[in-house]
């Protein structure tokens, strides 16, 4: 069977997370670092929450209410969704415990565990619709490209400026987004006969529910330390921007 073409759709969409943390080699006078990085912030935040709110909820409670009917369907989202709530605060905890340079250092390290979570299921729907129909698999990789660009951003910003160094940050972007293609591989080979639209939706409201909480409890705050305010909407005003494209155009 022809699987290059779907898993090739698949690693694109993936690797548009280090497309996003190429924003590491621009170079700021001193005193625009510190706007640079509440821009990041704000635009990462806005990306999470809107992306979760008009795509990864909705679309996956569509699919559970068709699956299990209106009752059942609402009861498994709402269960998911607070499950995600209740991970990232339990994860979120953990890394306060954490020894680490900076804050900032564990906001990226953070951002880089939830992509991963969001990653993985993202990379078997990219490369399952491309196996049964390569053009609807090819308009899904286009956007979630959109937003893997600023969710590398999310990852490489914070990393950097917390180690100063551009290494570090693109791999920790790379490891959130080689983990599309790597997804896409394991369900292929292992796990096709278990994975179902429904397992996929599920894991994606839990992943809602994750990145809505982490952009309002985690990234949010750190953005506005800085006290910047007039930055901060410019990022969340950026990052809506690209949602509603991402929403109508797509």
């Amino acid at each position: 069977m022809e699987i290059i073409g779907p898993l090739l759709v698949s690693t694109i969409a993936g690797l548009a997370t280090v497309l996003g943390a190429l924003v590491i080699f621009m170079h700021f006078k001193e005193k625009n670092i510190e706007k640079f990085i509440v821009v990041s912030l704000a635009f990462s935040a806005a990306i999470m929450i809107g992306i979760s709110i008009t795509d990864l909820i909705p679309s996956s409670s569509l699919v559970l209410l068709q699956h299990y009917g209106i009752n059942k369907g609402i009861v498994y989202a709402f269960i998911f969704f607070i499950l995600g709530i209740f991970l990232i605060k339990f994860l979120n905890k953990i890394m306060l415990k954490v020894e680490a340079k900076s804050d900032l250092y564990k906001l990226g390290i953070l951002n880089m565990i939830v992509l991963i979570i969001h990653n993985f299921p993202e990379g078997i729907a990219t490369f399952m619709s491309s196996y049964n129909d390569i053009t609807i698999g090819i308009k899904l990789a286009i956007a979630i490209t959109l937003h893997n660009i600023p969710e590398g951003i999310s990852i490489a910003v914070p990393i950097y400026y917390a180690t100063n160094s551009k290494k570090e940050a693109l791999k920790k972007s790379l490891l959130s987004g080689i983990v599309e293609p790597i997804g896409a591989i394991i369900a292929y080979l292992f796990l096709s006969k278990y994975i179902t639209n429904s397992l996929i939706s599920i894991i994606l409201i839990l992943v809602g529910g994750i990145m809505i909480t982490l952009a309002i409890e985690v990234i949010l705050p750190k953005a506005l330390k800085y006290k910047l305010n007039k930055y901060l909407k410019l990022g969340f005003g950026l990052g809506f921007i690209l949602i509603l494209i991402n929403y109508f155009l797509l």
